[in-house]
């Protein structure tokens, strides 16, 4: 069943696209054609948009380990702060 999916959901797009260009509504035509684009970009590359997000936080966070560290900025101390909590 899985390999009738992407033909499927190419089909709803085309047909929603189509309804959208009838009913002249310009935007949510070219929303439809760029969700359209999106489907075969991923099913051909197989590169989504969670692995981009992954890939985007990934880096963030490789950035951003030890950046007080590398900075020489030593002005934040997390168990200063939890004592003072208590």
């Amino acid at each position: 069943m899985q390999e009738y999916y992407y033909p499927i959901s190419l089909l709803v797009v085309i047909l929603l696209s189509y309804t959208f260009f009838q009913n002249n509504s310009t935007f949510l035509m070219l929303l439809t054609i760029g969700i359209g684009i999106y489907i075969v970009y991923s099913h051909e590359t197989g590169h989504t948009a969670t692995e981009f997000k992954d890939s985007v936080i990934k880096s963030i966070n490789d950035e951003a380990h030890d950046f007080s560290n590398k900075k020489g900025i030593h002005a934040y101390d997390g168990e200063k702060l939890e004592k003072s909590v208590k």
